[in-house]
């Protein structure tokens, strides 16, 4: 049950907040030569003004299709892991939440790279004149027919330096807030409480391997002129730096950080419903890892 919980949990976090991952990259990978956007707020009003609101939501069939695959490996990886331990601890948690991270990188990393072409395609267009890719499924079957599986799979070592300590960031700081705010089955603010936790963990998730996404989402963006400007990891990072300094590394950080508490959010309190749901509402969640994403 907490499979289907956390698929629909995840789903609900996908729609709330994929408009903001999309500005997220749009900024992260715009030339700064001749940069489209001001900001996250310009990019927002600049999208829906010339691309409507659906332009938002480009690539959100990928993260949807993803998401069962990821929330099974990412649950099932976690738990075993923990069961491995032996031990509930804030450090076994870390660990086991970079195991999970590690693994599910096999799905994330080609999802991740149809959604960035998908977000990407038709830039400042309300009706693309010319369409690359019909959908996400066809953006990687025409990226595998032309580049093979080491193209569907550009950006893996990026993903795996990402999700790895991310994952374990999360997992670790979920488990330190929910002990720390005492979340008790009969706690009348349990669900406030979680969300708070899942909100907090997300930011603190993402604000310790930003700089690793920035580096992926231009190397996943490289390439859709038919042109690679990267030849590497070492000289992606080091041409941003060249051109646009350290701060290039917070590019979208804005919009990732307004995405991460409201998603985290999200998924939690539809988990936690879908739990209470199941278990019976007065038997509620077991306690506050049972409704972890």
């Amino acid at each position: 049950m907490d499979f289907v919980a956390g698929c629909i949990g995840g789903a609900a976090g996908v729609l709330v907040g994929h408009p903001f991952d999309t500005v997220k990259v749009r900024l992260q990978v715009q030339s700064i030569d001749k940069p489209l956007y001001r900001g996250t707020f310009h990019c927002f009003q600049s999208i829906i003004r010339q691309e409507s609101v659906f332009g938002l939501y480009k690539g959100i069939g990928s993260p949807m299709m993803g998401l069962t695959f990821i929330n099974a490996i990412v649950f099932g990886v976690q738990g075993n892991t923990m069961r491995l331990l032996g031990h509930d601890t804030p450090t076994n948690q870390f660990l086991a939440g970079a195991a999970a991270g590690a693994i599910q990188c096999v799905i994330c990393c080609p999802m991740e790279l149809a959604k960035t072409r998908m977000q990407m395609q038709g830039t400042g267009e309300k009706k693309s004149s010319r369409k690359l890719y019909k959908n996400s499924l066809d953006c990687l079957a025409r990226i595998y027919n032309r580049e093979g599986l080491w193209g569907v799979n550009r950006g893996m070592v990026t993903t795996l330096i990402r999700e790895t300590p991310g994952f374990g960031v999360y997992f670790l700081a979920y488990d330190v807030l929910t002990r720390s705010l005492g979340c008790e089955p009969d706690d009348r603010y349990m669900i406030p409480k979680l969300l708070f936790a899942g909100g907090m963990a997300g930011i603190a998730s993402w604000l310790s391997t930003y700089p690793v996404d920035v580096i992926k989402s231009r190397l996943q963006a490289d390439g859709i002129g038919g042109v690679n400007q990267y030849s590497s990891i070492a000289d992606c990072v080091r041409q941003s730096v060249r051109r646009e300094g350290y701060m290039v590394f917070t590019r979208g950080l804005t919009s990732t950080l307004l995405r991460a508490f409201p998603v985290n959010a999200a998924t939690f309190a539809t988990v936690t419903l879908v739990l209470m749901y199941a278990r019976g509402t007065e038997e509620g969640p077991q306690d506050c890892e049972s409704s972890h994403l």
